[in-house]
């Protein structure tokens, strides 16, 4: 789930998030994307956060139909080999209501084929759940070796999902919340003129966007049907959340539980998630601190207490907590799409046990879905990203060109992968 962030150069997990916004704290001028309102009177809006730039101030009133651009903004990519823009977009909530959302969408220099770019779109992973942990406000460090995918003529879109520069709490691990943030980042890009994205679009994410890769296999094909998933790739995701609960109790990672608890409070409400149930008067206390800081900041916070003061129950033995866990765990996904699927890890995963995407891969298989699993020996959970990298982008231009989905490459980015794969 990757504390800190992932380094979008090197594939490495850093401490903090450290704020690039000297060059961008004044915007002159908004560039409003295709759907955007040419109204003589300005809309009322939410303020940017504090200390972000103004494009991150939000309207009141906004189209309701997802993947609607509202607004975009060209900015200084910081060394990124492409065009960058800065977007506002509308999403849906995992209640269906429509949320704006912000994010990136980066464009090769190179010319656009005819028909357009295909796209890929990343789902990142864990870096807080505050605004100024939003990856938009550091372009070149927003998606790991960004560069690698726009070389290849692909544009690259990146969402910062629900919360993280636009108002509300973040809705961490609430599966698909993110997927539809991610798939609707696409049709955003696809109203960007500068884009020129076709269709055509593969999903990657690694920990956090593991999971969300994994609930936009599941939902793509009905939530967007006038797209084309070609495939997904996801990253050390998070399933078996059982087992994934026992294991971070007593790991340095055990705050992502206080994460979940809070996000699912405020995405679900307190009817649905009554927190209360699962945590204890402090541990309430805390999620105010959510909104303060990233990862590191979260992990100061709890670090100073026991587990058993924050969390006062097990939420598997609670029924509310059950359902809901059970319902964002993508092991007990039943539908996926007709695009193939990638599972990727590192061997020597710190975060996410190996026998949980062993789990993962053998339940996509019994669902029918077309399945690689590749594991990379040694390399643990964000270290995995860097010797697997050539590895995926031969697998994605494979699904781009319309390759079979059965893919014969074995990947080379270490020796002995270990694959396993079946066909549905």
């Amino acid at each position: 789930m990757a504390r800190g962030r992932v380094d979008g150069r090197w594939g490495a997990v850093t401490r903090g998030r450290r704020l690039a916004l000297g060059g961008l704290l004044a915007v002159a001028a908004l560039a409003l994307g295709a759907c955007g309102s040419s109204s003589a009177s300005t809309p009322a809006t939410v303020a940017a956060p504090s200390g972000l730039p103004s494009f991150y101030a939000v309207p009141t009133s906004f189209p309701s139909t997802p993947g609607t651009l509202v607004r975009s903004q060209r900015i200084p990519g910081g060394g990124v080999h492409g065009s960058v823009y800065r977007v506002l977009y509308v999403s849906e909530t995992v209640q269906s209501k429509p949320v704006l959302v912000t994010g990136l969408v980066m464009v090769p220099d190179t010319p656009a084929p005819a028909g357009g770019r295909p796209v890929v779109s990343w789902g990142h992973g864990t870096n807080g759940m505050a605004d100024q942990c939003a990856p938009s406000l550091q372009p070149d460090q927003a998606v790991p070796f960004q560069d690698d995918l726009l070389a290849k003529g692909w544009v690259v879109a990146a969402s910062d999902y629900q919360g993280e520069g636009t108002p509300g709490l973040m809705p961490y691990l609430v599966g698909v919340s993110a997927a539809r943030n991610t798939i609707d980042i696409v049709r955003a890009a696809r109203h960007l003129a500068a884009a020129d994205a076709s269709a055509q679009y593969v999903v990657w994410g690694h920990s956090e966007g593991g999971q969300t890769a994994m609930f936009t296999y599941a939902i793509a094909d009905t939530y967007a049907p006038e797209l084309h998933l070609a495939g997904v790739v996801a990253g050390a995701p998070p399933s078996q959340f059982q087992y994934i609960y026992t294991f971070l109790k007593t790991s340095p990672f055990r705050y992502y539980l206080l994460m979940a608890g809070a996000a699912w409070n405020s995405a679900y409400g307190n009817a649905t998630a009554p927190l209360d149930e699962v945590a204890t008067p402090l541990g309430i206390s805390l999620v105010p601190d959510l909104s303060k800081g990233c990862s590191d900041y979260i992990a100061g916070q709890t670090d100073k207490y026991p587990l058993d003061r924050i969390i006062k129950a097990d939420p598997f033995t609670v029924p509310a907590w059950q359902k809901l866990l059970e319902a964002n765990d993508p092991g007990t996904l039943t539908a996926h799409a007709a695009a193939p699927l990638l599972i990727i890890q590192g061997g020597a995963d710190e975060q996410i046990p190996v026998a949980t995407t062993a789990l993962l891969q053998q339940h996509q298989c019994s669902i029918g879905a077309t399945s690689e699993r590749w594991i990379y020996p040694g390399e643990n959970h964000s270290g995995v990203i860097a010797p697997s990298m050539v590895d995926m982008v031969h697998w994605i231009a494979d699904r781009f060109a319309g390759d079979p989905a059965a893919d014969p490459y074995h990947p080379v980015g270490l020796p002995d992968v270990a694959v396993t794969s079946c066909t549905g």
